[in-house]
């Protein structure tokens, strides 16, 4: 058998986050550009004949049967009639209920490697469906380009977005996700934009979270991060929370502002991507 190999699951952050209408079956209608960054978990992989996903380092508090590495796994199986299986080793950087991806991204990283070391040699276009059964975040890392998001996320158009880095810090909260779109208070009518209104204005201080209001409300310790890094410039939530960022021109400002944090604070520096490590896994 050969040995696993390692695959990088990187992050991305929401540089805006509109919630523009809602459909009937209660999903939320969004506009947002997602951002990759070079920063993430890793995937260690081994191929197995009998067929068996196994994850080696589970999660605390999460059964296989409802851990997105194994679900995307499973999913391919069942999609191809694979029958080879996969010894699964996750390093876990990224938190959860962060706001960045981290499962999201960990399931899209299973579906391009396993692609290639399954030998599927599946279109991206079909990965991207299978993605989307996996979660509303999941079909951006397999689009694996920065892109202007619609509907529910899933709806990707590639945008260029200027090299950037990003101080992005990691408040002490795990949010839930529906708790903040359930919630009575979030704006639901922001008015819709076009792609193009995005890209003639200055990317890091376009538009807002529409996300942030409630996720502070329900969660202080978020403002509180915020209100720190606004010191920086403009300082933002990423996704429904709770991990929040702020833009730099060069990596040198950003690791000093990353160096000034308060006692406590925890985070990381990152680099904007213009691709996804695994970009070539899968073939338009």
């Amino acid at each position: 058998m050969s040995p696993a190999q390692t695959f990088p699951a990187p992050a991305k952050l929401n540089l805006f986050l509109h919630i523009v209408g809602q459909r009937a079956d209660g999903y939320h209608l969004l506009q947002s550009v997602f951002r990759l960054i070079d920063f993430g978990d890793e995937l260690s992989l081994k191929p197995r004949q009998d067929g068996q996903v196994t994850m080696l380092t589970p999660l605390p508090g999460v059964p296989a049967e409802k851990d997105l590495c194994v679900r995307a796994a499973r999913l391919l199986q069942q999609h191809t009639g694979c029958r080879l299986g996969i010894d699964i080793t996750l390093k876990k950087r990224l938190p959860m209920g962060g706001g960045v991806g981290g499962g999201s991204s960990d399931a899209a990283t299973m579906l391009l490697a396993l692609n290639r070391l399954w030998q599927l040699n599946l279109p991206r276009s079909e990965l991207q469906a299978l993605a989307l059964q996996l979660g509303a975040d999941v079909p951006i890392f397999v689009f694996g380009q920065n892109a202007f998001a619609e509907g529910v996320g899933e709806v990707l158009a590639a945008i260029d977005l200027p090299a950037e880095w990003y101080v992005v810090l990691t408040p002490p909260a795990h949010v839930a996700t529906a708790e903040i779109f359930k919630s009575r208070e979030l704006t639901r009518d922001t008015k819709a934009i076009k792609m193009a209104d995005f890209s003639a204005v200055s990317v890091s201080h376009f538009g807002h979270n529409d996300l942030q209001a409630v996720a502070t409300r329900l969660y202080p310790v978020i403002a509180e991060y915020i209100d720190w890094l606004k010191t920086y410039g403009d300082a933002r939530m990423t996704g429904s929370g709770a991990c929040v960022f702020a833009p730099f021109d060069n990596e040198a400002a950003a690791q000093d502002a990353f160096s000034r944090r308060p006692a406590g604070y925890n985070g990381f520096v990152a680099k904007g991507l213009n691709r996804h490590p695994l970009w070539d896994f899968a073939q338009d």
